[in-house]
């Protein structure tokens, strides 16, 4: 209940126009800036710098370019622009070729027509350099819009685009066992929108005991699935099935938030563990740091603290 009016709470806060004001003024200005824990940056540049970063530590990379709920047609249009100018910057750092990205992004709450048409064309410039697509799931009103924008492009050829779900609604079983049987590589997260109890687990023990059996399925019947996790007791479970069925690391990766449990990265990557860090970045970036924050509220304190010392910083 209580991580439920977490996620409700903050959910609110990210719609204060007050609010962002401030974030925008204090969030991303120095390199100390609290949103910049969570945030590689405004530019494709920094997050570049901070995927070469990343990669050196042993870390595997995905980039995602912050931005959702488009306002109109010609917006979702320049969103697959900005990814392509994002494609080519990649392969001339020749850091890791890993993008993710939302469908909402594209188009999909305008007509999913646009939506399609702009996914086909990302598609096909990443395809062209040998990128891997995660589209990102959002709020339970867009899982099946998603699925069926998934299912479309996976029935014309497409497989360099995989998918994510989230343990906290109760189809998502469903779903991973029909995305199992067809190949798809899935990445399993707990999920970080605020949900009618009808179609979410409310509480932790809900949420933690459909991903661990998610992960099980996943292990054993996925195509090299992510477990997506900051969770020790997860983490371990995880570890503790693949060695007890015989599955080697290399089959499936542990996949973590730029900036969250540094400490628990580093201690899977010395165990041999295959891990990656999503590394968001982007303009937009104030709805991803709040539901950040929702997700783990004790994060608010370190982000008090950050602006406290901001605003007394001299100008």
């Amino acid at each position: 209940m209580l991580d439920a009016l977490a996620r409700s709470c903050f959910h609110g806060l990210a719609g204060s126009h007050a609010i962002r004001r401030l974030a925008s003024r204090y969030g991303m200005r120095r390199p100390t800036s609290f949103a910049r824990r969570f945030i590689a940056g405004e530019s494709v540049a920094e997050a570049i710098t901070a995927a070469r970063r990343l990669q050196s530590q042993g870390r595997l990379i995905t980039l995602d370019h912050l931005g959702e709920s488009v306002a109109d047609a010609d917006s979702a249009r320049a969103a697959v622009g900005d990814y392509r100018t994002i494609i080519e910057q990649v392969e001339a750092a020749g850091i890791e070729r890993n993008l993710s990205v939302k469908l909402t992004q594209l188009g999909l709450d305008l007509d999913r027509s646009l939506c399609l048409d702009n996914l086909r064309r990302l598609l096909d410039a990443a395809a062209a350099g040998d990128f891997f697509i995660r589209i990102d799931m959002e709020s339970s009103a867009h899982v099946q819009p998603t699925l069926d924008v998934f299912g479309t492009v996976w029935d014309a050829g497409y497989r360099n685009v995989g998918l994510v779900l989230q343990s906290y609604l109760r189809r998502s079983m469903a779903d991973l066992e029909a995305l199992n049987r067809l190949g798809v590589r899935i990445r399993l997260v707990k999920g970080a929108y605020s949900e009618p109890p009808e179609v979410a687990y409310g509480d932790k023990a809900g949420v933690d005991a459909a991903f661990v059996e998610m992960t099980a399925r996943l292990l054993r019947d996925g195509t090299r699935p992510a477990i997506a996790t900051h969770d020790p007791a997860i983490l371990a479970s995880t570890r503790a099935y693949a060695h007890a069925h015989d599955i080697s690391p290399a089959r499936f990766e542990f996949q973590m938030l730029y900036g969250v449990r540094r400490d628990l990265q580093a201690a899977l990557i010395r165990a041999g563990c295959q891990l990656r860090v999503y590394v968001p970045f982007g303009e937009q970036w104030f709805p991803y740091f709040m539901r950040r924050l929702g997700e783990r509220p004790a994060n608010l304190m370190f982000v008090l603290r950050s602006l406290v010392e901001e605003r007394a910083a001299p100008l």
